[in-house]
C-alpha cells in the first residue's frame, strides 16, 4: 500500500514541471532573471540530472549519469540550447524514478539511506527531497519564464 500512495505524490509534485515543457520553446532556453542565475536550460538539465542520480544513489538503479550541473563551483555557461535532448533527458529521469519508485517494497520506505549531500534519510524523505528538488526549479522557471526577457 504505500508504495501506491508514494507514487502517485511523487507524479503529483512533478506536474509543476511538466505542466510547463509544452511552453517551453528553445528560443526560452536561454532566459534567466539576472546574468549571473541559471537558465531554463540550465535548470532543465539540473533537474533530469538530480533525478538520475536519485534514482541511482537513492533507490538502487543501474545507471550512468553524466553530471554537468552537480558540484561545487558549476556555473550557467549557457550551453544547455537542445530542447529535445533536454527533454529526451527530463523523459528518461521520470521514467527511471518511476520504476525505482515502483521498484520499492512498501516496507524499505523506512528504510534509511545515507547520503553526502543531506546525511542519512529515510527512502520516504528522500522521496519527498526529490520531490520539492524539482518543484523547486520548475518554479525557478515559471518565474523566469514571466519576467524575464528574451536573452
Amino acid at each position: 500500500m504505500t508504495t501506491e500512495i508514494m507514487l502517485p505524490i511523487w507524479k503529483m509534485g512533478r506536474t509543476r514541471l511538466t505542466n510547463q515543457l509544452a511552453a517551453i520553446t528553445p528560443e526560452s532556453l536561454s532566459r534567466r532573471i539576472h546574468p549571473d542565475s541559471n537558465s531554463i536550460g540550465w535548470l532543465l538539465r539540473h533537474i533530469a540530472e538530480v533525478e538520475l542520480l536519485f534514482a541511482k544513489n537513492v533507490f538502487g538503479r543501474a545507471l550512468q549519469v553524466k553530471l554537468s550541473t552537480v558540484g561545487q563551483g558549476i556555473k550557467d555557461h549557457g550551453n544547455f540550447t537542445d530542447l529535445g535532448e533536454l527533454k529526451a533527458m527530463l523523459e528518461e529521469s521520470g521514467r527511471e524514478l518511476e520504476a525505482a519508485i515502483l521498484h520499492q517494497e512498501d516496507e524499505s520506505w523506512a528504510t534509511e539511506v545515507a547520503t553526502r549531500e543531506f546525511g542519512t534519510i529515510t527512502k520516504a524523505e528522500a522521496l519527498s527531497r526529490i520531490t520539492t528538488h524539482t518543484a523547486w526549479h520548475a518554479g525557478q522557471m515559471a518565474i523566469i519564464k514571466k519576467y524575464a526577457g528574451a536573452g
